[in-house]
């Protein structure tokens, strides 16, 4: 009887939709939680530090030991905690003297399961017999970029509809998404790239040249893709004079937006294309907006050129994982670790850097963007290095 690969593409879809919610539902409550439970918008941003925090932790124990545990008890976990975590994040709040103790602590459930998702998905895809492999798994990353759209606007037209106040309801609403995806990873088949114990050490994987440019295409690609994503809105209330609910549509909904266009497009074309000329093309274009975010006198412009930028980091992750696996195949579940712990890495540090030079320059946030051009800048450097070696792909013993 043949296997249905296409039950297991479908589960890693909504994995991706699940890591998505685990994302970007609570920072739309950060205003409630400091108004409805008096926590202090200092203590509100640890939030977010510890949703990352607790994902750069979970990449680097998966590096060791989900190949012993098995994929599919791993990825049917991260769909647990994934529910868990947003169902905690209704209840728990209010069975702690401490609310804050709470929320912290169902994020931290549901980021394990969001660190597991990202990690176990594209291995469990890259093992799956299906041709052009790079297109589907763009088409694959496209689905975190839906599901942070749909996340945004179905919430937003939630609270619209029902009031805000009713949020905990929604909270369990979208539990139901990895609840559901637990019966399908549960029953859909799972490869694994390598057999048990012939997949490349972490040792090994840090003595091949490739490996350490590919570790910094992914820094560079989370840190141009979140350095843009998380200013985008406040760039457009303060350069345009947007409201912050349309600085939010007009910013980092428009960027989620043209990102999932972009993997779309390499996902239905990408048989067609080349996928280092599309990376190329794609990080010398990022890095062109955010000159046109930096130095841009007209913010009209500037606003276009963060929306743009979308669509520039679109095929950045997905493509460095394609070229990795091609690259080094004995790689294993390590490899896949050790990247999405670079994009997370890059994630939480790009971000900070253009606040903190926007800080500095009397709160100029162009200023802090031109400081930003200098990931897009590395990654159009390393892209070229790639080039050399894909030209010369690794044969391993």
């Amino acid at each position: 009887m043949d296997k249905n690969y296409k039950k297991t593409l479908f589960a890693c879809y909504l994995g991706f939709i699940t890591q998505a919610i685990a994302a970007n539902f609570a920072p739309l409550l950060f205003l409630k939680f400091h108004k409805d439970y008096a926590i202090p918008l200092g203590k509100i941003a640890l939030i977010s530090t510890m949703f990352f925090l607790t994902q750069l932790i979970v990449d680097i124990l998966c590096a060791r030991f989900v190949d012993r545990i098995g994929y599919r008890r791993c990825v049917v976990a991260s769909e647990l905690c994934s529910a868990a975590g947003l169902i905690g994040l209704a209840f728990l709040p209010e069975l702690f003297r401490d609310p804050f103790t709470g929320i912290i602590i169902s994020v931290i459930v549901y980021a394990v399961g969001s660190g597991l998702i990202e990690v176990l998905c594209s291995p469990i895809v890259e093992a799956c017999p299906f041709e052009h492999k790079e297109a589907v798994m763009s088409l694959l990353h496209s689905f975190y970029c839906w599901g942070s759209v749909g996340v945004v606007l179905l919430s937003t037209l939630f609270f619209a509809v029902f009031g805000i106040s009713r949020w905990k309801w929604l909270a369990c609403a979208w539990s139901l998404v990895p609840l559901y995806n637990i019966y399908n990873f549960a029953t859909c088949p799972i490869e694994h790239l390598v057999e048990d114990g012939e997949g490349m050490k972490i040792g090994s994987l840090f003595r091949v040249p490739v490996f350490w440019v590919a570790i910094i295409l992914m820094v560079c690609a989370g840190a141009s893709e979140l350095s843009m994503a998380q200013w985008a809105s406040a760039y457009a209330e303060s350069a345009i004079g947007l409201s912050k609910a349309a600085g939010d549509l007009a910013g980092p909904c428009m960027f989620a937006v043209t990102m999932g266009i972009s993997r779309v497009i390499y996902g239905k074309y990408g048989d067609r294309m080349n996928l280092m000329s599309f990376m190329f093309g794609s990080g010398s274009l990022c890095l062109l907006c955010y000159v046109m975010a930096s130095v841009s006198s007209n913010p009209l412009i500037g606003l276009i050129g963060c929306i743009v930028c979308g669509f520039s980091v679109g095929i950045m992750w997905p493509g460095t994982i394609s070229i990795s696996s091609r690259q080094l195949p004995a790689g294993g579940t390590a490899m896949f670790a050790l990247l999405a712990m670079a994009g997370d890495l890059g994630g939480a540090f790009g971000p900070g850097l253009v606040g903190n030079i926007t800080q500095h320059a009397d709160d100029n946030l162009q200023k802090g963007m031109l400081a930003g051009c200098v990931f897009p800048l590395v990654l159009v450097i390393s892209l070229l290095v790639m080039r050399r070696f894909q030209k010369k792909p690794r044969q391993l013993e």
